[in-house]
C-alpha cells in the first residue's frame, strides 16, 4: 500500500486491484490437527443462515359461497344456503335479491324439489329395508325412523345413530339425528339441537326444547310473527302460558304442535312400503287339504303370477308357495331355479316335487304364490342353423329338478382361481356359471381339506423325496417320486406367510398308490418352516 502511494497518480493501480489477494484462502482441511477441524466446523454452524426466505405459495382461490333459490309466488326466495353462506348473514327464506346485495360473487343455483324428494324417497326406503320398517319422509329434508324393536339389533340406539351417521358420511351427506320419546321432539332436537347426535332421555322432552327457539314446534310464519311481537322466543315461553290465551293468541295449530312435540296428542306418521314382490293369491270358501287340490290351486296361482311377470318384463328365480291352516299354522315351500326363467310347465313341476312336504291339517283357507326374487327377461340368440352355430342343450331345467331332490348346495362347477396355493387355486361356482380354465400342472383330483399330518417320514434334506411315511396308522413305501416343486407363501394375503415354503413331492407306493406330499421348509432355512410333511391330495 506504502509502495502505490509512492507512485505518481497517474500510475497508481486502481481501488479494485488494490482489495484483490493473490494469495490462497485458508480451508478447513488444512488445519493440523482434528480439535481445529471441529472448531471451525462447530463456528460455521453457529453463524446464522443468510439465504433468502422463500416466498409463501399463492393461496389456492376459496369457492364462493353458495345457495339454492327457488321461486314462491312472485318473489325468488333463498331455498338453501351453504355454511359459508350462512355465515355471513344468509340464511333460508331470504329474498334471492337481498343475498345478492350482501354477498357479491355469490354462487346462485336453481334449487330442485323434485330431485330433493326423489333422494328422501330412495333413502327412506333404504332405511326400511336396512334399519327399521317403519321410516317415513319428514318434511323436505329429514326422515322420520322408528326405532321401537329394533336398536337392540344394532347395540343400542347410540350405536345405530353412530352407525347411521357413519353411513351418511360415506354417501357425502352430513346429517344430524335427535332420539326422543315423539317425532315432534325429534325433529326439534335434530334441527335446532347443540349436538350432531342428541339422545333425549324418556319424559325428558319438555327439558330439552324449551332453550330452542319457536321455530322448533314447525309453526306457520303468522304465528311465529305474533310470537316476536309478544317478545315470546323460545319454546319454554310457551309452556308456561296458559293453555286458553295461549290457543286464543297463536291458534289451534300451535297448540296441536306443542302438544305432539311434549308427547301429549299422538302424531301419526306415514312410513314408506318397500316395494312388494309380485304375488297371486287364492281364498276358499271351504278349505282344502287333498294333494289334487292343492295342485289345481297352485296351477292358478301359477298362471296369474305368470301373467303379471311378463308384463312387467321379469321372470322368476325364486318362488315360495306359502298357505294359512284353519288352526293358524303356517306352511310354506320354496323351490329355485338355475337361470330366470317363466316356464309355468317347469315351475308347477318344481313346486309338485315338494307338494308332499305341505301338512294340511284340518284344510288349507288361503294360498300365495310369491316371486321372492325376479330378474329382468329379454329376447336371447338361441344357437342353431340361423345363426350358424351347432344347437346346445338347455341344461338349466335338468339342474332345477336334480336341486329340488338333492339340494342345490350339492350342484357346484369347480373353477380355477389365480393362486399358487393349492387349496386357494379352485372355487366353487353356480352350475351354469362361468368357469376359468385350469393351468397345466399336475394336481391330484381330490384334495384334502385340511391336509393331514403325516409321521415317521424318511427323507433326505434338502431336496430329496420321502422314501417311507406314515398316514391314519399305516406305513407306506415309496418306490417311486418325482419333486420337489416348491410354492412359497402369498405375502400379501398374511404376514406370517411371507418367509413361508412348500416343497411339493408326488408319490407311488409298493402297491401302485400315488399320494401328494409336501413338506413345510426348504430344508435349510429354520425360518421357512419346521420341516413337518402332510398329505395334500391322492391320485386316482
Amino acid at each position: 500500500m506504502e509502495q502505490a502511494e509512492a507512485l505518481p497518480p497517474h500510475q497508481r493501480p486502481s481501488i479494485r486491484e488494490l482489495g484483490r489477494r493473490t494469495e490462497a484462502a485458508e480451508t478447513p482441511f488444512r488445519a493440523r490437527n482434528v480439535e481445529d477441524i471441529q472448531r471451525r466446523i462447530a463456528t460455521r454452524d453457529l453463524l446464522p443462515s443468510v439465504a433468502p426466505p422463500r416466498a409463501a405459495a399463492p393461496a389456492a382461490p376459496a369457492e364462493p359461497p353458495l345457495v339454492t333459490v327457488a321461486r314462491t309466488g312472485n318473489r325468488l326466495l333463498v331455498a338453501a344456503a351453504c355454511d359459508a353462506a350462512r355465515a355471513l348473514g344468509l340464511h333460508p327464506g331470504m329474498a334471492a335479491t337481498q343475498a345478492r346485495a350482501l354477498v357479491p360473487g355469490l354462487d346462485v343455483c336453481d334449487a330442485d324439489p323434485r330431485a330433493d324428494a326423489a333422494l328422501l324417497d330412495a333413502l327412506a326406503l333404504y332405511a326400511a329395508r336396512r334399519w327399521t320398517p317403519r321410516a317415513a319422509v319428514a318434511g323436505a329434508d329429514g326422515l322420520f325412523l322408528d326405532l321401537s324393536g329394533v336398536a337392540h339389533l344394532f347395540g343400542g340406539e347410540e350405536r345405530m345413530c353412530a352407525r347411521i351417521l357413519r353411513f351418511c358420511a360415506r354417501a357425502g351427506y352430513r346429517a344430524r339425528i335427535a332420539v326422543a320419546g315423539t317425532p315432534g321432539a325429534a325433529h326439534a332436537l335434530a334441527r335446532f339441537g347443540p349436538a350432531p347426535l342428541s339422545l333425549c332421555p324418556p319424559g325428558g322432552e319438555p327439558d330439552a326444547l324449551a332453550p330452542l327457539p319457536l321455530a322448533a314446534l314447525r309453526l306457520e310464519e303468522d304465528a311465529l310473527a305474533t310470537a316476536r311481537r309478544l317478545g315470546l322466543e323460545r319454546i319454554g315461553d310457551l309452556v308456561a302460558m296458559p293453555r286458553g290465551p295461549l290457543q286464543r293468541r297463536f291458534g289451534r295449530q300451535t297448540l296441536t304442535r306443542l302438544d305432539q312435540a311434549l308427547g301429549r296428542a299422538a302424531e301419526p306418521i306415514d312410513p314408506v312400503v318397500p316395494e312388494e314382490a309380485p304375488r297371486a293369491e287364492l281364498r276358499f270358501a271351504e278349505p282344502i287339504a287333498t294333494p289334487e287340490a292343492i295342485a289345481q290351486a297352485m296351477a292358478e296361482l301359477m298362471a296369474r303370477l305368470i301373467d303379471d311377470l311378463a308384463k312387467a318384463g321379469l321372470a322368476a328365480r325364486i318362488l315360495t308357495l306359502a298357505g294359512d291352516r284353519v288352526d293358524g299354522a303356517a306352511q310354506s315351500i320354496t323351490i329355485g331355479t338355475a337361470r330366470a326363467t317363466r316356464d309355468s310347465r317347469h315351475l308347477l313341476r318344481l313346486l309338485g316335487m315338494k307338494i308332499e312336504t305341505i301338512e294340511p291339517g284340518y284344510g288349507l283357507d288361503a294360498l300365495r304364490l310369491i316371486a321372492v326374487r325376479t330378474e329382468p327377461l329379454g329376447p336371447e340368440t338361441v344357437a342353431g342353423a340361423l345363426t350358424g352355430e351347432p344347437p346346445s342343450a338347455d341344461l338349466a331345467p335338468l339342474v332345477d329338478r336334480l336341486a329340488g331332490r338333492i339340494g342345490a348346495r350339492h350342484l357346484f362347477r369347480l373353477s380355477a382361481v389365480e393362486s399358487d396355493v393349492p387349496e386357494r387355486s379352485v372355487r366353487r361356482t353356480g352350475p351354469l356359471g362361468a368357469v376359468h380354465p385350469w393351468p397345466d400342472y399336475p394336481r391330484p383330483v381330490r384334495l384334502l381339506s385340511p391336509p393331514e399330518r403325516v409321521e415317521n417320514v424318511v427323507a433326505l434334506l434338502p431336496d430329496l423325496p420321502p422314501r417311507r411315511f406314515t398316514w391314519r396308522g399305516r406305513a407306506y413305501r415309496i418306490a417311486r417320486a418325482d419333486g420337489p416343486e416348491r410354492i412359497f407363501g402369498e405375502w400379501w394375503r398374511r404376514t406370517a406367510e411371507a418367509e413361508a415354503v412348500r416343497d411339493y413331492f408326488q408319490v407311488e407306493d409298493e402297491g401302485g398308490e400315488r399320494f401328494w406330499l409336501y413338506r413345510r421348509g426348504d430344508g435349510v432355512d429354520v425360518a421357512t418352516g419346521d420341516l413337518s410333511w402332510y398329505l395334500h391330495g391322492v391320485f386316482a
